[in-house]
This record gives C-alpha cells, structure tokens and sequence, in this order.
C-alpha cells in the first residue's frame, strides 16, 4: 500500500504548468515539522516535501494556495530516477497529491489571499472546485440538527 499523509505550510506559491498535451500540473513544496523534538531540548526538525498535483487538483491548488498557508495532502509516494546535465543519474521522491485540503480557518484564509466568494469556496476538503452548481447558501438556523 502506497498511501501519505502529510500536512504543513507552502514554502512558495505553487506553480502551475500545462503538459504539451494541455494537462495541467502544478508543484509546491510543503514545510512538514516532525511528531518529536531531539532529546537533547533543541528545535524539531522540518523536512521540506515536494508535491506534485495534476488536473483539476492542480489548478484548485494554484488558484486557493500561497505561499504560508496549512494544508493538508493526501497521494501516494513517487520515486523518479532521472539525468542531471553532467550526465550523473539522480534520484528523487515527491507526493503525487489526490486530494489537498484546507486546514486553516476561511477567515485567516481571506486574511491571507482577499475576500473570497462564498459560490467559490471549496474550503473544507474538497480537492476540485464545481464548475457550475445549482446549490445555493441556505440562510437558515441550523440550532436544531442533531449534529
């Protein structure tokens, strides 16, 4: 079973690029704090993980991310072995995401990218935005459910 789990801040704006066929791809990498501190009484250790997103998940991270923003990944561990330009043969392992979540509150989110839309907040887990909907916002009171 191939299956990670890692949830951190952004160390950059994602960036998002298009395959030559049109397939949409974005990266980012993710400043993930480790469970324990060193014995020792120093600071936990951070390791910087790259993401990568494809599709749709690619373009709800490059448009609702910054740089400085929780999020939460869920993918699979990819091992890429390729070429520098000296010819030296290298290795590398990124998370190739199937879903990103949100993990900070919509109001620091709004703090930190504008007022967002409330038809196009996917907060909450959602890993792609709805490209049309028929829901609307019910202004209810909701006091009476039993959860």
């Amino acid at each position: 079973m191939n299956q990670i789990v890692i949830m951190g801040r952004l160390t950059r704006d994602p960036e998002l690029r298009q395959t030559p066929s049109g397939v949409s791809v974005a990266s980012f990498s993710l400043a993930v704090d480790r469970g324990y501190a060193p014995k020792d009484g120093g600071e936990r250790q951070t390791d910087f993980i790259d993401v990568v997103a494809w599709r749709n998940t690619a373009e709800f991270v490059s448009r609702y991310f910054t740089k400085g923003q929780m999020a939460a990944v869920t993918g699979r561990l990819q091992i890429r072995d390729w070429t520098d330009k000296e010819n030296n043969k290298r290795r590398s392992a990124e998370v190739v995401a199937e879903n990103v979540y949100f993990t900070e509150s919509k109001k620091s989110r709004e703090a930190a990218v504008g007022t967002v839309d409330p038809k196009e907040d996917f907060g909450g887990g959602y890993n792609t935005p709805v490209e049309s909907s028929d829901f609307t916002e019910l202004d209810m009171d909701d006091g009476d459910l039993p959860f």
